[in-house]
């Protein structure tokens, strides 16, 4: 197959979109299929944010990337782009002659995509993989009516697709309340690259080497207004007289990064958080995670949280907040599940698994057990077969 995928998240922008597609277009390309990415293009101030060569990522045979002229827009990541939507990739589809097409976004990229698909006669696959009324902040215009609206948005998008998959089941929940009616849909994981993720018996020595803390509670992931990481600090404000010896680690890079330093300095928290910044290199990543001894992920808008998926593969266990996507990934053999916004609740359930490593370790065993379920292989060929039904169904709909 020939497949045309659109996203206005890509490289180099952090983001677990990005991540996602490029895995999974990586595995089918593997499989023999012909991918072609369609993305925003990115400011040179985009690469040096997170210290990278401004240069066109190598994905390797079968792929190719076509980037479109694009403008900076603020988002959580301080990398977002958007591409003005006239239908200036059509050419370049016309070109490639996809046999299907796979939209991962509603705004500039998205329509597009639609433009794309409706002007050339393709099938058309979407994912959705955002909670949009989460990230109205990021929005000029804000108040119910334009949550309303945006969620309007969202269901009449995907109603044009042939084909529509999310992360989790609750995102089709909530846009069926505002006319979503698209009976061809799944709940369908990211992949997990399980196989680079994977636990290691040196902790010590990898908690030296990084200078951590005698137990690390972790965060890894960009730094955003949604992610909520101010609730992790605030919990472990309330534990440090108590365990000194308890530590918050922060991997990764975003607009909050700041606002998370000051925070810092006020909880008097200092000697008890470590910044990391961006990790460049995957040894670094998975090195980190097998040094830490906990994760938190108290994110108000997760479908499913790649990271935290990551973390699992690493047989560490979570704590993660009743929300979205999380409390689907997320249940008594592999975390923990709290309320949202509640630091109070979080720092009860850090105690008890501080005070209780065997729960901890049955934890990080349930967690690698689940996303053995989710390797990037076992995803492309559940996409395989899904563009290969849908391209089936639209041909006899014709």
């Amino acid at each position: 197959m020939r497949i045309a995928i659109f996203s206005d998240n890509f490289y180099p922008e952090i983001s677990g979109i990005s991540d996602s597609i490029i895995t999974t277009g990586k595995e089918l390309a593997k499989l023999g299929h012909k991918i072609n990415f369609f993305a925003p293009k990115y400011s040179r101030k985009n690469y040096d944010l997170l210290k990278l060569p401004n240069e066109e990522i190598n994905l390797g045979e079968n792929i190719r990337v076509t980037r479109l002229t694009s403008f900076p827009y603020p988002t959580g990541t301080a990398q977002s782009r958007l591409v003005i939507p006239c239908g200036f990739s059509l050419s370049a589809v016309k070109k490639f002659n996809p046999d299907i097409i796979h939209t991962n976004d509603i705004a500039s990229m998205g329509i597009e995509a639609l433009i794309c698909a409706k002007f050339l006669k393709k099938p058309l696959v979407g994912t959705d993989h955002t909670p949009m009324v989460e990230f109205l902040k990021y929005s000029p215009i804000k108040g119910k009516f334009i949550q309303s609206m945006i969620s309007r948005y969202d269901a009449l998008y995907y109603n044009q697709c042939n084909f529509v998959s999310s992360p989790c089941n609750a995102i089709f929940e909530e846009i069926e309340k505002f006319g979503f009616n698209k009976p061809v849909h799944k709940a369908l994981s990211n992949p997990i690259y399980i196989e680079e993720y994977k636990p290691v018996k040196n902790k010590w020595s990898l908690k030296k080497k990084y200078g951590l803390f005698d137990y690390s509670i972790l965060y890894m992931g960009r730094l955003a207004f949604e992610k909520r990481i101010d609730i992790s600090l605030k919990a472990l404000a309330k534990l440090v007289r108590k365990y000194p010896k308890i530590g918050f680690v922060i991997a990764g890079k975003g607009a909050v990064e700041k606002d998370l330093k000051t925070l810092t300095k006020e909880l008097d928290l200092e000697n008890n958080v470590k910044f990391f910044g961006f990790l460049k290199d995957k040894k670094d990543m998975v090195g980190i995670y097998n040094a830490c001894d906990l994760f938190s992920m108290t994110s108000i808008a997760e479908t499913q949280s790649i990271v935290m998926m990551q973390a699992m593969a690493c047989k560490i266990p979570v704590i993660a907040v009743k929300a979205w996507g999380l409390k689907e990934y997320v249940n008594e053999k592999n975390g923990i599940l709290i309320n949202v916004n509640n630091p109070d609740e979080l720092a009860e359930k850090i105690e008890y698994l501080y005070n209780n490593p065997s729960v901890s370790e049955k934890l990080g065993e349930g967690g690698r057990d689940f996303v053995e379920n989710f390797s990037p292989i076992k995803i492309a060929k559940e996409w395989e077969s899904i563009y290969e039904e849908t391209i089936k169904s639209y041909k006899s709909s014709r």
